[in-house]
């Protein structure tokens, strides 16, 4: 990976995207199971939360690098978005400006965006909710926008904490934004595999009433820790 992350002035055309078969298997699991079983590594911050929850985000990132109140590179991303592109975006300073509404997302649908992960705000909420377009913002604000100061797209960038490569897997759900590298994505579908597999036969076991205090062995540590039952 190119280690020089946020870097302006570039737009990179070819990108290499993820397998649309891997991140469609992915997208089948929660993010809390992919943060796991990717060794609890690549979640975004939890300020990133979507604008309609309940909808659900799996794809290859196209990464946006943003100048402060400045959207103008989310429109030169657009010529660039491919079918199954989650784009990614964040900018060079913090900002919470509405860079991003119901007319960029007509833009994104048409061009094959599966959806918007943003460190920054957004606006037309109520549009885009009704577009059923998944959005996962730092907040929601109706300021408007300048497009004067160039960014970069398509390059390395660092997003809500977490370093996003163009190509990298996105999932997000109402739990969060998860990223798995292109290089990790095999090994943490199988992880994420294992896992679920795993939760089901535990599932099954407190359906049918058992404690977690037995399943997990708990109770001789409890003791041990100090914890004593009274009448």
């Amino acid at each position: 990976m190119d280690c020089e992350v946020n870097r302006v002035g570039i737009v990179k055309k070819n990108v290499e995207r993820g397998d649309p078969g891997v991140y469609a298997q992915l997208g089948d699991f929660g993010v809390a199971t992919i943060h796991e079983a990717a060794g609890k590594s690549g979640l975004m911050k939890p300020a990133i939360r979507p604008i309609c929850p309940g909808l659900r985000l799996s794809g290859s990132a196209l990464t946006v690098l943003l100048q402060p109140g400045d959207n103008w590179m989310m429109h030169v991303a657009a010529e660039q978005i491919r079918p199954g592109d989650v784009v990614v975006a964040t900018c060079t300073s913090a900002c919470n400006d509405g860079f991003f509404g119901e007319l960029l997302a007509t833009s994104f649908r048409a061009r094959g965006a599966r959806g918007l992960i943003i460190d920054a705000g957004v606006r037309d909420v109520s549009d885009l909710i009704k577009m059923q377009f998944p959005v996962f913002s730092k907040n929601i604000s109706a300021q408007g926008t300048y497009k004067s100061v160039v960014g970069s797209v398509n390059v390395p960038i660092v997003c809500s904490g977490v370093v996003v490569c163009p190509g990298d897997f996105i999932v997000a759900d109402d739990d969060g934004v998860a990223v798995v590298s292109s290089s990790r994505a095999e090994s943490v579908l199988e992880a994420s595999r294992k896992r679920e597999a795993d939760e089901q036969v535990k599932r099954e076991r407190l359906q049918a009433g058992e404690l977690g205090l037995d399943m997990y062995e708990m109770r001789e540590k409890l003791e041990r820790a100090g914890l004593r039952y009274v009448d």
